[in-house]
């Protein structure tokens, strides 16, 4: 049976006249379309390459040395999947045996960036370029920890939380420039009971201010 691709192309046929074989062989069409103008993609071009390599790079192979290229190259194999969930992931630093990515877009702020950068990019990386000890995960600048920028992000989360007739502060800010930056909030009425409500909070928090280790903490109400 003929792929659908070239079944709607082809409208002609071939048939073998009796006793004739050769340059005897007639060849009858019941269009303009000969079958001798069907180019296969599976067919080598005029330059002698194979179109289905051209296409597509050979898988690289390894074990290939530290280098900021070959990181880069061995990213590449695996770059697709990050586009294909709207992220990306590119080299921030290596230092010694230690690789820093930095993932973007969709890729950053995913909840499951640490199994991303572990189990998936550290995983392909070593298996191609033994000499990597570890890769870690380079967060972005983002803006500074204060109690202005705090409010940037609950002022997004007020009006939802006014209609639903609770209200959010912002209680105290520790940890400054320390390795556990935290913020407490104070959420009150019927909102303030709600898990999924303080998540969304706390993960647009973590997002705008791209902190590792920042953590959110509720006060008692």
């Amino acid at each position: 049976m003929l792929c659908p691709l070239l079944s709607a192309s082809v409208t002609g046929f071939t048939t073998v006249l009796p006793g004739r074989s050769g340059s005897d062989i007639a060849t009858r069409t019941n269009s303009n379309t000969r079958l001798a103008d069907v180019i296969s993609p599976f067919d080598p071009d005029e330059s002698g390459n194979d179109s289905t390599t051209m296409k597509e790079k050979p898988p690289l192979e390894g074990p290939l040395e530290l280098t900021w290229e070959n990181v880069d190259a061995v990213l590449d194999e695996m770059r697709q999947f990050l586009i294909d969930d709207g992220g990306n992931v590119v080299i921030s630093e290596i230092d010694g045996p230690v690789v820093k990515l930095e993932l973007q877009g969709a890729c950053g702020t995913c909840p499951s960036s640490t199994q991303t950068m572990k189990m998936g990019l550290e995983r392909g990386l070593r298996e191609k370029i033994p000499e990597i000890q570890e890769v870690i995960q380079a967060m972005p600048e983002g803006p500074p920890l204060d109690e202005e920028q705090v409010d940037v992000v609950l002022n997004g989360v007020r009006p939802f939380l006014t209609v639903a007739g609770g209200s959010i502060d912002i209680d105290r800010i520790e940890g400054e420039g320390g390795l556990q930056p935290t913020i407490w909030l104070d959420m009150r009425g019927s909102s303030a009971s709600l898990n999924s409500v303080k998540l969304e909070i706390a993960q647009r928090l973590q997002r705008h201010f791209m902190l590792a280790g920042l953590r959110i903490e509720w006060v008692p109400s």
